[in-house]
């Protein structure tokens, strides 16, 4: 009997904070805005390669999309809704990761662009505007 496994997509996503040592308040973190559909401002991020742990692919999705070498901080949540994603399902693990240097939008991104945490434009992809909402209020 032959089965086929449908099953949900492994995607990372970075909150990428600039700088060290900020205030909460005063964070400002890395979007970029999406090259291919669905449009917006994203956070970096994408799928996991076969045989790739979860924050290798941080570190390198990081990296194609903003040209950031980023230090993972810690993991944040996993969010997977079967809705997050038009495309396919998805399940996405959030990490924050620490940069320095100016984003330069590179590969899936056709910006990048550093944004106060509170100030983030209204256009988001995907639920990364949840992500930052349950970022903002500590939802760990």
């Amino acid at each position: 009997m032959d089965r086929k496994y449908n099953n949900p997509i492994p995607t990372v996503d970075i909150i990428i904070i600039m700088g060290k040592d900020i205030e909460f308040v005063e964070q400002k973190v890395v979007l970029i805005y999406r090259k291919n559909p669905p449009y917006g401002w994203a956070l970096p991020g994408g799928f996991v390669d076969y045989g790739e742990s979860l924050e290798n692919a941080a570190v390198r999705e990081a990296y194609e999309e903003t040209s950031l070498r980023v230090d993972l901080v810690r993991q944040f949540h996993t969010y997977s809704d079967p809705q997050r994603d038009s495309r396919q399902h998805t399940i996405t693990t959030v990490f924050i990761a620490r940069g320095n240097g100016q984003p330069k939008g590179m590969d899936d991104a056709r910006r990048a662009k550093i944004f106060p945490l509170f100030d983030l434009p209204n256009d988001m992809a995907f639920d990364h505007a949840l992500i930052f909402e349950d970022y903002r209020k500590n939802r760990y």
